[in-house]
């Protein structure tokens, strides 16, 4: 019989919210004992970039993926543009949490169970058994408190967010320019708002917050959603920042081995890594906007190029790491590969991206901001420039530039709506890796890493904050 506590970790679709839960678990196994299940949600189409990090990743003995059933997906929602992301999410973990109780019974009834901010039903099913169920927050502690403020937001505002003529004032906390709002918060009639506000008010349920971020990297937000009487009277449940987590190994294709070496030739800090995450596209006149600012920049990069989308930002979020589609180099302008040879490295849909920011040649990086690659940036030393796309992403560049100050942000074109146009992409590129502005962020963030490393040490903020509730099942394991 295993006499360690039993705990089931429950992450929803999606790399961004799978990667940070996995690592969360091998945690709980490695550093406190606890004997943990991974409740994977499936369904009946393939995710290559889950299947391979799953098959992968070199699993603790006490850790267990266990599926639940598959649930079968109409292609329509899956495809269909108009249904769009955090909606298509919420169908299916819907329909697949219906076997989540069969599956805690057959399991023994765990312990304790730590869910997805948008998989809540999980409460309502462990209520009846009678267990304990915390919440695993995959973005930010400013995010996690503006989540907490949104059904008093919803209460107070008759008129759609976007149309306040002031910031947004979550207590205690910097404010929210209405333009960085998250695209679900921007249209209050849609179902994506509707799904926001129904699982952001039953966070409160909870028996503790799990958040993947730490003191020092955001000192206000965290002691607001502790002491400020407005979180206090909600109430909120205990807050536990535990990060960063961040994704600790990768698998190199033969392709990332190729990529690896042209950046082990490369002198140090002198390259800039350009990617969005394993949701993000951009369209093809960004695209090629893009491509043209990096060439005028004359700065070594390495870019993850993926085929052009008009749709969304979050073009592959479902189908994460799949490269059966057209090479998407196809879509560079003409001439682009051929005059950056040397320079740059292209590269298709996917690259190691853990393994370049670790590398002493990366000297910057461009990316989407969410969240895991800000905390992944941070942790490696490396300063960014923000070129946020969905969800959160545009509340966590404001932050990392103004609040953190690790970050330069790009302005978009004048009379260009959503483009950030070639100079302008030249300049920042050009400044973040040898302009004065650049020098004093990299500063900066290099003592965010130090502070990081030791938020994980045995002693420091983040393993204690952890070690607590582990204990604490611990003391309650029968």
């Amino acid at each position: 019989m295993n006499r360690k506590p039993h705990v089931a970790v429950l992450p929803n679709l999606g790399l961004g919210h799978l990667i940070p839960q996995l690592e969360f678990a091998k945690r709980l196994v490695v550093h406190h004992g606890i004997h943990v299940s991974l409740l994977l949600i499936t369904t009946n189409e393939p995710s290559p970039a889950q299947d391979q990090l799953l098959s992968s990743s070199h699993l603790p003995p006490d850790l267990h993926i266990v599926p639940l059933p598959p649930v079968e997906v109409d292609k329509k929602i899956i495809n269909d543009g108009d249904v769009l992301v955090l909606t298509r999410l919420c169908v299916i973990t819907d329909h697949s949490l219906r076997s989540l109780k069969s599956v805690l019974i057959a399991l023994g009834k765990p312990n304790a169970l730590v869910t997805d901010i948008f998989a809540t039903q999980a409460f309502d099913v462990c209520k009846e058994l009678l267990i304990p169920t915390y919440v695993y927050v995959t973005t930010s502690a400013a995010f996690s408190a503006f989540m907490l403020y949104l059904p008093k937001l919803d209460s107070d505002v008759n008129c759609e967010f976007i149309d306040l003529p002031e910031p947004i004032q979550v207590p205690g906390c910097s404010p929210i320019r209405t333009h960085d709002l998250l695209d679900q918060a921007r249209n209050r009639k849609i179902d994506e708002y509707k799904w926001l506000l129904h699982h952001f008010s039953r966070l409160p349920l909870a028996s503790g917050i799990f958040v993947n971020s730490w003191k020092d990297l955001e000192p206000v937000s965290i002691k607001s959603i502790k002491e400020n009487p407005f979180f206090k009277q909600i109430p909120t449940p205990p807050i536990h920042p535990i990060g960063p987590i961040i994704k600790q190994e990768e698998t190199l294709s033969v392709v990332d081995v190729e990529c690896l070496k042209w950046l082990d030739k490369q002198p140090p800090d002198s390259v800039i890594f350009v990617t969005f995450g394993s949701g993000g596209t951009l369209s093809f006149e960004q695209q090629t906007e893009l491509a043209w600012g990096l060439e005028l920049s004359q700065q070594r990069f390495i870019w993850v190029v993926r085929k052009p989308t008009d749709s969304t930002g979050a073009g592959t979020f479902f189908n994460a790491g799949e490269t059966n589609e057209n090479d998407p180099k196809v879509y560079l302008p003409e001439g682009f590969l051929d005059r950056t040879q040397g320079v740059g490295f292209v590269v298709s849909s996917w690259a190691p991206q853990v393994t370049i920011l670790g590398h002493h040649s990366t000297g910057g990086f461009l990316s989407h901001c969410g969240w895991n690659s800000v905390l992944e940036s941070i942790v490696h030393g490396v300063h960014l420039v923000t070129w946020p796309l969905y969800a959160e992403q545009r509340m966590n560049s404001t932050m990392l530039v103004e609040d953190i100050g690790v970050a330069i942000k790009p302005k978009m074109e004048a009379g260009q709506q959503n483009i950030v146009g070639r100079k302008e992409i030249e300049r920042v590129v050009g400044m973040v890796m040898e302009g004065e502005e650049g020098k004093v962020i990299r500063s900066r963030v290099k003592e965010l890493k130090e502070s990081a490393t030791k938020a994980l040490d045995s002693s420091g903020s983040s393993y204690e904050s952890l070690s607590c509730v582990a204990n604490y099942w611990k003391a309650n394991h029968n």
